[in-house]
């Protein structure tokens, strides 16, 4: 019997129990083994509900008992999750997390530890949800240089995308939606202003770079400033808009990150990617193109993810079978060297305004919006970040947004 110990039932703890109560017959028959939740931690009691039983409010039970061999934390947040994860990895148990805050802080350290004692640290459910991508990049991918990751990788935003496109709604009333759907927080800041994607590409920018990638480092943008006048301009265009995570590969290990809502024309792998759905594109110099797609998030697709690391640490209890990344920091490109094409709106008459702005971005492609009175749009053709800030600057008060453009692949 190989014993292991939930810490945190909530969302994802719950369904945890869930998925080994339903699928333990087929779990056991993988492991070759008999798998058994000996205890939940948590500060609640949770009377009524048969997991009581198992329930224990001091985590040095868990540190203290010998035949817990692994140990689930989906507590969520930094504090006290590192440091019962590090713990429990000194002490010599395999750790499963779907928590992407600690993973994107503290993961080079987490996975240091667990090699020095050959046992795991696993993660796969901290960045796609449901959809496998770590284990993909730690196993299958493994002959590859991955050249460029990006994914829709926040279901929330998606969602809300999805609705402005399709419905022309405005931002509010799709956030207002999402709340009341159990899609968006309360609080839906992590999700909005992109920091939950950004922790994410952190994540995967650190295992293809076998460094350590800060997401403070990446540079970051929501999506609260779209607007139903941006999505007409898209329809007109024939593109959509999503926000991306994106990590791509220059010479050598340089690596440009970044997250920000994009234009994306039919051709694009993630342009049918809709509602809460997330998927990631990868793309490998030998490989080519790949993508995973599926539920990002939810209680029982990260549910499921956690416990196939579970599975994955049961096969390999004395065996470290994940691919580390230095402590030692990587230092992305200045975003203000990458090269994209960028779509602005802007205030004034397309017809007086072309003159000067072909002479200050070169051939731009206009685009109208006959509704759309007072303004136009225009494309500009290929440039670097910085040569387009430095540009802009000239009609700064007249610049109504800016949302880059991602070309087919």
């Amino acid at each position: 019997m190989i014993n292991i110990a939930v810490m945190g039932y909530g969302t994802v703890g719950s369904g945890v129990v869930e998925v080994i109560n339903t699928n333990g017959a087929r779990i056991n028959q993988r492991i070759g083994d008999e798998l058994n939740v000996k205890y939940v931690l948590d500060l609640k009691d949770f009377p009524g509900d048969p997991v009581q039983e198992k329930i224990i409010h001091d985590f040095d039970t868990i540190l203290g008992d010998d035949d817990i061999q692994i140990v689930v934390e989906v507590m969520g947040g930094i504090e006290p999750a590192y440091t019962f994860v590090k713990k429990c990895l000194q002490a010599g148990k395999s750790v499963a997390t779907s928590n992407k805050a600690l993973v994107a802080a503290h993961g080079a350290e987490l996975l240091s530890i667990a090699a020095e004692h050959n046992i795991n640290f696993l993660f796969e459910a901290s960045v796609g949800g449901g959809i496998p991508i770590i284990r993909p990049l730690n196993s299958s991918l493994t002959a590859d240089e991955i050249e460029e990751i990006t994914g829709i990788l926040n279901g929330t935003t998606n969602y809300m995308l999805t609705k402005m496109f399709y419905e022309g709604a405005d931002y509010d009333t799709v956030l207002k939606e999402a709340q009341a759907n159990g899609y968006a927080e309360r609080n839906p800041e992590a999700d909005v202003e992109g920091y939950d994607a950004c922790r994410k590409i952190a994540i995967l920018s650190s295992l293809i770079s076998g460094q350590q990638v800060d997401f403070e480092d990446i540079y970051c943008e929501g999506i609260t400033e779209i607007t139903v006048e941006d999505m007409k301009y898209a329809k007109a265009m024939g593109t959509t808009i999503k926000l991306l995570a994106s990590s791509k590969r220059y010479a050598g290990n340089r690596l440009h990150a970044i997250v920000a809502p994009c234009m994306l024309y039919p051709e694009h792998p993630l342009y049918n990617v809709n509602d809460v759905f997330n998927a990631i594109f990868v793309h490998g110099n030998v490989l080519g193109d790949a993508m995973f797609y599926g539920s990002g998030a939810g209680k029982l697709p990260t549910a499921s993810a956690v416990v196939a690391d579970v599975v994955d640490a049961a096969k390999h209890l004395n065996r470290n079978i994940m691919t580390m990344w230095k402590e030692e920091k990587l230092h992305l490109e200045d975003k203000a060297d990458a090269k994209r094409r960028f779509f602005i709106r802007i205030k004034g008459d397309a017809g007086e305004m072309l003159p000067a702005l072909k002479e200050s971005f070169g051939e731009v492609e206009i685009v109208e919006v006959p509704e759309l009175k007072g303004e136009f749009g225009f494309i500009t053709p290929v440039m670097m970040e910085g040569d387009y800030e430095t540009r802009s600057k000239l009609y700064k008060d007249q610049i109504l947004h800016m949302i880059r453009v991602e070309d087919q692949k």
